[in-house]
């Protein structure tokens, strides 16, 4: 058959540990022989970003922005223990964070579900997404280890050189100091994403910080989400029958494992780190957790939302196959050649990832599946396999599926 055409590149970007070794078994089995793959490649593997001073990281975001769609393999965040790994020359930021402010979007992360996997919390019968604000915060945080006695302060000199001073602590012994910042106009495109996303899914929409604590930062979150929702957006939710509230996050905790699911629960940028985890996990696996990311101006960026898979990477250097699942990696492809279809009117393409990812279901009902689902089935039978053969049963049906488009 002839090979699906595409008429602009994705931007393709490459990881780290076991996620690389995936993402060559990906491309050479469920991509190359079936996409004429058009993509600008940038390696940010945790050794080229360290040789380019992490420049390869802000060029690779740059090219998102002028091509519009980008698919990102898992990379290491180093910690002091990867400084000395990899023995490189600064503890380099987040890859992920670096590009998402860039973009500056929202991360909308969904559980894959199947028939066969129930969520650990049963009365969840719809899936759950997660809206995590994709800028500042943590990610963009400054830090200082404070060595002896002594007083900290904000410090805010404004344009004008009006000043504001305010005193964080006074040490009485050596600690640490930690500032995190964040901007309107983010915060607004945030607001701005997370409510027209909830119009096209038609899905509620639940935002939750912790105001009650945080009587600034926080708050003038909630007041930015209020203020965008009615004079923007309060009529279309009336007409659709959506609901959108703020409550506090340790309310929404509760209120999340109480529901039944099937909507959208935002969150700020660390926040939506940790809470994706938590759903995709009760839904399954980390692995089984698709990511998007969706900036103000339209561009996209698909990645999986788990790491590097640290431990079957060691495995993989002392020669040992590994079931590792691909699934989520596997989806970051499917939905980026999926939005370049629809950005660039290939019908073909678009209905190539939907076909990538109905096969990779069907393996999975089929009982097919990597080692970290076999022990979550219920009602079926599965057997666990390696991943170079559940990869392998992907294809097999993803070919039957394209003949069958062609036929």
């Amino acid at each position: 058959m002839d090979k699906i055409r595409m008429t602009t590149p994705i931007v393709e970007m490459d990881g780290d540990e076991m996620t690389r070794i995936l993402w060559k078994m990906i491309k050479d089995e469920l991509i190359l022989p079936f996409v004429d793959l058009k993509a600008e490649y940038y390696d940010l593997g945790l050794p080229v970003r360290d040789e380019t001073g992490d420049q390869i990281t802000k060029d690779a975001g740059e090219a998102i922005k002028k091509y519009g769609v980008g698919v990102k393999c898992a990379t290491i965040t180093p910690n002091a223990q990867r400084m000395t790994e990899y023995n490189l020359h600064e503890m380099w930021k987040s890859p992920n964070g670096t590009i998402r402010a860039i973009l500056d979007g929202t991360v909308f992360r969904a559980p894959i579900t199947i028939d066969g996997i129930k969520p650990v919390v049963r009365n969840w019968k719809k899936p759950i997404t997660v809206a995590r604000h994709a800028y500042g915060d943590l990610y963009k945080g400054t830090e200082y280890r404070v060595p002896e006695k002594g007083k900290a302060e904000l410090v805010f000199t404004g344009e004008n050189g009006a000043e504001f001073r305010e005193t964080v602590y006074d040490f009485e012994c050596p600690g640490i100091i930690q500032s995190i910042y964040n901007k309107d106009s983010s915060i607004e495109s945030f607001a701005h994403s997370c409510f027209k996303y909830a119009i096209e899914t038609k899905q509620d929409l639940w935002f939750s910080a912790k105001d009650t604590i945080s009587k600034k930062y926080d708050m003038h979150f909630r007041d930015v989400f209020q203020k965008v929702y009615d004079e923007c957006y309060k009529a279309q939710f009336d007409e659709l029958g959506l609901t959108y509230f703020y409550t506090l996050i340790d309310d929404a905790i509760a209120r999340v494992i109480r529901s039944e699911g099937g909507f959208i629960w935002a969150l700020k940028n660390y926040d939506g780190d940790v809470m994706s985890d938590m759903v995709s996990t009760a839904f399954g696996s980390l692995a089984m957790m698709t990511s998007v990311l969706c900036s103000p101006d339209g561009k996209f960026e698909y990645e999986a939302a788990h790491g590097t898979v640290t431990r079957h990477y060691y495995k993989y250097l002392n020669g040992e196959e590994t079931s590792t699942n691909p699934m989520a990696t596997i989806f970051a492809w499917s939905g980026a050649l999926r939005k370049r279809g629809e950005m660039d009117g290939l019908e073909d393409l678009q209905a190539f990832g939907d076909k990538l990812e109905e096969a990779c279901i069907d393996t999975l009902n089929d009982g097919i599946m990597t080692k970290d689902l076999v022990g979550l089935v219920d009602g079926m039978e599965a057997k666990a396999v390696l991943t170079k053969d559940f990869i392998a049963a992907i294809r097999e049906r993803l070919e039957k599926k394209l003949a069958g488009v062609q036929a």
